[in-house]
């Protein structure tokens, strides 16, 4: 049954648009116009569900009619937010400084109806132990796992980086790769869109 509402991820990430495409629902990936610096006094979940409103509400003038999901998220360890590391060199150092730790990963969502200026947001939280490592293994994991750079901790963890986590805290596994899947199907639900 088509929708009649057009749906807009607002997001570059290949792993968001793949998790999305699981649901079979057609939709657009379009980048954001939304700077993701944390503000000074902001905690990690205030970051990522501001990041997550900021991104999806980038695409409204764009897309006036549509529904658009927006997410984020922020790694958080001893009293510090770990964003994407870009670099092989910083992931180096996020994966020295993660390792042996325990790491809360903060997944936000907002999924933004543009027309009738109604908004729902979630924060998922995911409790993850990182196994102690080595320089030699997450050098070794960096040159398996190249695009670890453009995840959060560089805990890439549906690929190899589920080796290096020793355990998972979770309410929805999807929501640590970085899209809170069940709170998702909610939100669409509750707009009339029937992915079921």
């Amino acid at each position: 049954m088509p929708n009649e509402k057009k749906l807009i991820l607002a997001s570059s990430s290949r792993f968001r648009q793949q998790q999305l495409r699981q649901l079979h629902i057609p939709f657009e990936a379009v980048k954001p116009d939304f700077e993701e610096t944390p503000l000074a006094a902001e905690t990690a979940p205030q970051t990522a569900l501001r990041l997550a409103g900021g991104k999806a509400q980038s695409l409204a003038e764009l897309y006036p009619e549509a529904l658009i999901i927006g997410c984020d998220q922020v790694a958080w360890c001893r009293e510090q937010q770990l964003g994407k590391p870009l670099t092989v060199a910083k992931a180096q150092q996020m994966l020295k400084y993660l390792s042996g730790q325990e790491v809360i990963f903060y997944s936000a969502l907002t999924l933004l109806n543009v027309a009738e200026k109604r908004q729902h947001q979630h924060i998922d939280e995911t409790r993850v132990q990182m196994r102690a490592l080595t320089d030699t293994q997450i050098n070794h994991y960096l040159t398996l796992e190249a695009d670890a750079v453009y995840c959060a901790g560089s805990a890439k963890s549906e690929g190899l980086g589920a080796l290096l986590i020793k355990q998972i805290e979770t309410t929805d596994p999807n929501a640590l790769i970085g899209l809170p899947i069940f709170r998702l199907v909610d939100f669409l639900l509750a707009e009339g869109i029937n992915v079921l």
